[in-house]
């Protein structure tokens, strides 16, 4: 399987090229300006690679949550290169990816993944040892997830916590408990992207951008126009 991981979700633009056993990963933050490198990442990532895009076999993008204007990036360019491949594009949550990395890390346990989304907010979900769903991606104050994990039963591994947001849960946990914290990363990690990828079932629709919430920036209704009669 030749596959192509885009992620431009965060601050930074990656790329990666999973071919047999070899994956090449490409990682640059930059801020904004996703859709202007992104394609010169690939077209250099597929070279190191050997590889032409009319080679690859899959493409895969994260679907948030996210930043707003990288995240419909990143899936309108996955799209447009499956479509030009005659498939389907792969989508996988930004959290799910952050859970991922924390299990490569930290071995097979239970994972909450949580990312800073600013307002006081937190990203999170949570996922079991082997990757499963326990709590769907959503964004809410700390104490929101807090109170999951309080009322969370202790089955097996100790759940670990993962992401950005890692340190504000914890604070509202308060001293009585403590959960270790695999990494406090906000950019995805690609390789991880690329291994969920790659083990995913073959998707029945075209990834659609995960917004958690209504975006930052809203249109002036006080600067518009009124239209005339």
């Amino acid at each position: 399987m030749r596959l192509l991981a885009i992620d431009t979700s965060s601050e930074a633009c990656s790329v990666g090229v999973a071919a047999g056993d070899r994956v090449i990963c490409r990682s640059e933050i930059i801020g904004r300006g996703h859709a202007e490198i992104l394609f010169g990442m690939i077209e250099n990532a597929l070279a190191d690679a050997g590889l032409g895009v009319g080679d690859l076999d899959s493409v895969a993008v994260t679907i948030g949550p996210g930043s707003f204007t990288g995240v419909r990036v990143g899936v309108a360019a996955a799209r447009g290169l499956a479509l030009a491949l005659g498939q389907k594009a792969v989508g996988i949550g930004t959290l799910a990816v952050h859970g991922e990395e924390a299990r490569s890390l930290a071995g097979s346990v239970p994972v909450m993944a949580l990312l800073a989304a600013g307002r006081g907010e937190i990203y999170g979900a949570a996922y079991a040892a082997d990757g499963g769903e326990m709590l769907a991606p959503q964004a809410a104050v700390p104490e929101i997830f807090a109170a999951w994990l309080r009322d969370r039963p202790v089955r097996g591994a100790a759940l670990t916590l993962a992401g950005s947001g890692a340190d504000s849960v914890l604070a509202a946990l308060g001293e009585g408990k403590s959960l270790p914290v695999a990494h406090r990363h906000a950019i995805p990690d690609v390789a991880s992207l690329c291994r969920l990828a790659l083990a995913a079932p073959a998707p029945s629709a075209s990834p659609r951008p995960l917004y958690l919430r209504a975006p930052d920036a809203k249109p002036q209704g006080a600067a518009a126009i009124a239209h005339r009669p």
